[in-house]
């Protein structure tokens, strides 16, 4: 069975199948942010999008992130692994890219079980 969560015009935010969760590309709010600002607000939304699911952030299984300054990712680093403790980290990747629109520094994708 495939539940959907959080449709937007485009996607459903959040897709259970078979245990697992994905949560699509997740993005702050508030573009005025910095690194350390526009990463907390998304891990914050995750949480949340996590807890609709019936997950947690204690059980995500991988991660993608894209940057748009490589240079800003300590920053980055540094929230992430205030949010997580160092023996739930899931597999990750950081991908630099070019542009994420507007001033959005950063985009998190993550998938996690139930």
């Amino acid at each position: 069975m495939t539940n959907r969560h959080l449709q937007t015009p485009i996607m459903h935010r959040v897709v259970e199948h078979s245990g697992l969760v994905f949560v699509g590309g997740t993005t702050c709010d508030d573009e005025s942010l910095d690194m350390a600002g526009q990463t907390k607000e998304i891990l914050a939304k995750l949480d949340t999008y996590l807890a609709q699911a019936g997950s947690n952030k204690t059980k995500l299984l991988s991660a993608t992130i894209f940057i748009t300054d490589m240079n800003l990712k300590p920053e980055m680093d540094k929230v992430w692994k205030e949010w997580l403790s160092t023996d739930t980290f899931p597999t990750r990747a950081t991908v630099g890219v070019a542009d994420l629109g507007g001033t959005t520094l950063i985009e998190i994708v993550v998938t996690a079980h139930k």
